[in-house]
């Protein structure tokens, strides 16, 4: 006979593979707004689904709740209670799809699903944050740190919901860091869990040890996908947050973690992953198999790890003092928004200097027999940035010049073209310090082996991934 774990691992297998069906197709992108989900929530089939306008946020805007299904575990899941953090609300979406789905392979998953759970959807908690895509409310409040004094709307909403549902199980769906590694392997975590802490001294309980139970076996599925790529975030008690505060008011309560994934800027690949774990976990509440797991597999997964950086330069080069000086250096690339935040662009920022031996980066290059050395300002101060249309930038790049004085102030601060703007004097440290933009070149002898604009480079054969990554500062 077929185990029941087996059978879940060929389930999401199946479901992974299926997932394109269910994928919502309105959702490219991550930046998202309220006035984007209202339609789609407006459309679901109202046979399946019952859908009640909750509450709504600071500046108004209404909160939804999805409800489906007719068995007796009640499960509550809300997404983006930071504006910032959408590849869950995504996959909720998804798995409305999935659900009003026939005929598909899949009827027998559906059926005990919805037979079995009431299952209670929140997507985008935090629309006022959606909006500025930022991870606090309007207030400024980061709502999940309001579970005491319930000074945010929003915060004061999903309270009332646990309180009244009463459910079994809650999914507290959030992004983190896409930098964390996956405990001291270097790997980046794409996927994070946490079964959340009710007291200081991390206490297990019937309510807690469920929780356990339930991501031993979405670790379990998602292995199949990202192998030694899921972690478990620190359970250190957080009493202002509402994770810590729902498993202590009975709710067994799930976080997952959406990090980051090489090459998924949009978070697909992970809004995938999101799909599959879900299902399989409301699938384990439904036949209750996940009490067959031991919990000691819960704490086999290792915790996140220390950050990585998004490129790091191993044995560079410098000279100063009259000395030659052998560095590391680590470059992290930040989101800054722009038009409205419905879209970004990265800005480079030197992290860290000096051996960093012991870390990873996404990305990585020997520089061992390369010296750091400044990048070359063009000669001419230009009137404005109109003019580098008349050049030859191409060439310019070749001889490593790839900043340019310009005498008045760009309106945009991020360019399409790899170039780096001074309008307010020269380049930062010569030839480098933490917090500066790393715009620099490696060379060896006389030949440059590598160009740095704002973080991202080329060697002439290869460029890493960008966003428009000419800066003017």
């Amino acid at each position: 006979m077929i185990s029941t774990a087996a059978q879940a691992q060929d389930s999401a297998h199946r479901l992974y593979d299926a997932h394109e069906t269910y994928k919502e197709k309105n959702f490219t992108f991550r930046r998202f707004k309220h006035k984007d989900i209202v339609p789609l929530i407006n459309a679901l089939d109202q046979k399946l689904f019952t859908v009640s306008r909750v509450g709504e946020s600071l500046e108004k805007r209404a909160i939804y709740q999805v409800k489906a299904g007719t068995g007796p575990n009640k499960v509550l899941l809300w997404s983006q209670m930071h504006g910032d953090e959408a590849t869950a609300t995504m996959a909720l979406f998804d798995i409305f799809n999935f659900l009003k789905a026939k005929n598909d392979g899949f009827d027998n998953l559906r059926q005990s699903i919805l037979t079995n759970n009431t299952l209670y959807f929140v997507p985008m908690l935090n629309p006022d944050g959606a909006e500025r895509f930022q991870r606090r409310t309007a207030t400024e409040i980061d709502m999940n740190r309001d579970a005491l004094r319930l000074q945010t709307p929003e915060g004061a909403l999903l309270k009332s919901l646990q309180q009244t549902l009463q459910p079994l199980v809650g999914f507290n769906l959030h992004d983190q860091n896409p930098r964390y590694s996956v405990g001291k392997t270097g790997k980046q975590a794409v996927v994070s869990f946490l079964a959340t802490a009710y007291d200081e001294d991390r206490n297990i309980n019937d309510v807690r040890e469920r929780s356990m139970q339930l991501i031993v076996g979405m670790n379990r599925v998602l292995q199949q996908f990202v192998p030694g790529q899921v972690a478990r975030y620190d359970d250190e008690f957080e009493p202002r947050a509402f994770g810590d505060n729902i498993q202590k008011w009975g709710t067994t309560l799930i976080l997952i973690e959406s990090g980051g994934y090489k090459g998924d800027v949009e978070k697909m690949a992970i809004r995938r992953l999101n799909f599959v774990a879900i299902l399989t976990a409301l699938q384990a509440i439904a036949d209750k198999s996940y009490q067959q797991e031991d919990t000691t597999q819960y704490q086999a997964i290792p915790e996140n790890g220390r950050p990585l950086f998004d490129v790091l330069v191993r044995n560079a080069t410098i000279h100063q003092e009259g000395r030659d000086i052998m560095i590391d250096v680590g470059i992290n690339h930040t989101e800054k928004n722009i038009t409205n935040a419905t879209d970004f662009r990265y800005k480079g920022v030197v992290d860290d200097i000096g051996d960093l031996s012991i870390f990873s980066g996404l990305e990585e290059i020997d520089a061992t027999g390369l010296r750091l050395i400044p990048a070359r300002v063009y000669a001419d101060t230009l009137e404005s940035v109109e003019e580098l249309k008349k050049l030859d930038l191409l060439a310019l790049h070749q001889q490593g010049i790839v900043a340019f004085r310009i005498r008045q102030k760009p309106q945009a601060h991020f360019l399409d073209t790899p170039v780096h703007i001074l309008y307010d004097g020269d380049l930062p440290a010569q030839p480098l310090e933490t917090d500066q933009i790393p715009t620099f070149l490696l060379v060896k002898g006389d030949q440059i082996i590598y160009w740095f604009v704002n973080g991202f480079w080329t060697n002439g054969s290869a460029e890493t991934s960008k966003r428009a990554n000419g800066i003017a500062e």
